[in-house]
């Protein structure tokens, strides 16, 4: 446990002076009482019980005291609790393609503006992250519930070479699943991959901390879903259907949102115009394996249904907390007892 304000826990020096004062006072009394003749008789009228609850009293609220100090310093502790996560990751598309004009006023803009305004209307509790793929694909925000980052990540994407929508897909399931040990090198940069010139890396190490996997039914996991933002039409990378599979294991549906015409569109490139086909069949194949839905150039009310069939969980989560009110509420409670009891017992506050 820690302190925010440990500065006020100099207030704690005041508990021996008020136990000193309360110590003068009762002495005080007892030389101020009407003398008997015998003080034996007293002590016997009173007896050992009643001799020693009259400070009961008197210690409840010098507690009471100790505790509101202490919830005055602000302590915190890192405490396990139940809370609500939803998560969403959108894997956009940043391939030269994405500039066919096909989608007004093209591919890549209209994908940047629809998830701009599928994140700002998202409640406070979403996670969302942004991965961003091409050739490769890399997380470009890290889910969180900060909505200007995420929106300022999408505003900075740029457009690159080739099209690997498994690799942009095996990403988005490493940001779902960061402790899972998805081995990204093996699945993202393995001949016939990013570049088939390259031998493959050694596979990695397990992670000494990741959870072993067994599959679960295709859409069952309600707490997380992947956005899948593209034109569809992959031209290098793991093969997305195969990736598919990993993210219906892992219950996850993909959401894909085509953004081109059937006939394809024209993009300009290093002032040459180029023809950009679209592929619709393979992000409704992506769809269909996962248990998600396709949406074509996906408007803001069709994004909106993604949201819809996300349920929240509840996980345990280690996090620092303050528990100030803690101690103020157990505070409180002595006070309160310590009056009841010396009203109770004695007709009169203590």
């Amino acid at each position: 446990m820690r302190f925010l304000w440990p500065h006020l826990l100099w207030l704690l020096a005041a508990v021996p002076v008020l136990v000193a004062l309360y110590l003068y006072l009762l002495n005080r009394r007892k030389r101020s009482a009407i003398r008997f003749a015998s003080l034996g008789i007293v002590k016997a009228a009173m007896g050992p019980g009643q001799r020693l609850r009259r400070h009961i009293p008197p210690l409840l609220f010098l507690l009471a005291m100790i505790a509101m100090l202490v919830a005055a310093a602000r302590p915190s502790a890192v405490i396990t609790l139940p809370t609500e996560t939803r998560t969403i990751v959108m894997a956009i598309d940043v391939s030269l393609s994405m500039r066919a004009s096909d989608v007004q006023p093209n591919r890549l803009a209209a994908a940047q503006s629809a998830a701009k305004a599928f994140v700002k209307e998202q409640p406070d509790d979403v996670r969302i992250g942004l991965v961003s793929f091409a050739g490769t694909a890399a997380i470009v925000q890290a889910p969180t519930q900060n909505r200007e980052d995420v929106v300022d990540a999408i505003d900075r994407l740029h457009l690159q070479r080739h099209t690997a929508i498994g690799s942009g897909l095996i990403v988005s399931l490493a940001a779902l699943f960061p402790d899972a040990g998805i081995d990204i090198e093996q699945y993202v940069l393995r001949p016939g991959g990013r570049d088939a010139s390259r031998p493959k890396p050694p596979a990695a190490e397990p992670k000494a901390d990741a959870k072993p996997f067994t599959p679960v039914p295709p859409g069952s996991n309600a707490s997380a879903a992947i956005i899948l933002l593209t034109d569809g039409r992959r031209t290098i990378g793991p093969d997305p259907l195969e990736v598919a599979k990993m993210a219906a294991e892992r219950g996850v549906r993909v959401y894909t949102v085509g953004f081109g015409t059937p006939e394809g569109g024209q993009a300009q490139f290093e002032g040459y115009s180029m023809f950009m086909a679209f592929d619709g069949e393979t992000l409704k194949a992506i769809a269909e394996i996962t248990k998600g839905e396709y949406f074509q150039a996906g408007s803001e009310s069709d994004l909106r249904k993604v949201y819809e069939g996300l349920n929240a969980k509840y996980v345990l989560e280690r996090k620092e907390t303050e528990i100030a009110a803690l101690f103020a509420a157990a505070a409180a409670v002595l006070a309160v007892v310590a009056g009841l009891l010396s009203v109770s017992w004695f007709g009169r506050y203590a």
